[in-house]
């Protein structure tokens, strides 16, 4: 699948970024990523997806998973 994705924001105190997702097979897409605090020294990465359609989601849940996969390793050795 490719997409055109457009930044929505950027906000570096928040450590969140907003994007959409622009043409394509979707007819709605906007999602978030933001970094929470999370204990003494950890921290927990929220990434929120609103799409449609519906249809769509199992293929983009697949794609978060596999990012997110990639992600933990790079930030854990940060």
């Amino acid at each position: 699948m490719v997409a055109r994705e457009l930044i929505v924001d950027v906000d570096d105190e928040a450590r969140r970024v907003v994007w959409a997702v622009v043409g394509g097979r979707f007819t709605h897409h906007n999602a978030s990523v933001q970094v929470f605090a999370d204990g003494t020294a950890g921290s927990r990465l929220v990434w929120i997806a609103d799409l449609l359609p519906n249809a769509l989601a199992p293929d983009i849940r697949a794609m978060i998973d596999q990012a997110a996969a990639v992600m933990k390793p790079t930030l854990e050795r940060a």
